[in-house]
């Protein structure tokens, strides 16, 4: 299951399943509301994503699209060592803004 929680004006999205073909409909159900109320700031806390697959990786890129035009942004938090691998592999590491830890993420939004 995949839960989003609010710190401050961030929406914090977090989950202990692979993103991946079988939970990737779940994800985006859970991120849903979250567009459509202004500008969306998003961190996708991935600490406990154990892996991206390309679905996976087609929702990161679904999500910072939709956000970009709503002049929101979507920053990735604190993956562990596998999705970094994966990310940087495919060269999406570029295309987000990753922090180390959560509180990182969250904070960048007020800067």
């Amino acid at each position: 299951m995949f839960q989003v929680s609010l710190q401050g004006a961030v929406h914090v999205v977090n989950g202990k399943f692979p993103l991946n073909t079988e939970y990737v409909a779940e994800a985006r159900s859970a991120c849903e509301p979250l567009f459509g109320k202004g500008q969306p700031r998003i961190v996708l806390q991935l600490s406990d994503i154990p892996f991206l697959d390309s679905q996976g990786l087609e929702l990161l890129l679904e999500l910072r699209d939709r956000c970009a035009r709503s002049g929101g942004a979507i920053h990735l938090a604190a993956p562990n060592k596998l999705c970094s691998d994966i990310l940087h592999a495919t060269g999406l590491a570029d295309d987000f803004a990753i922090f180390d830890e959560l509180h990182a993420a969250v904070g960048s939004f007020a800067q």
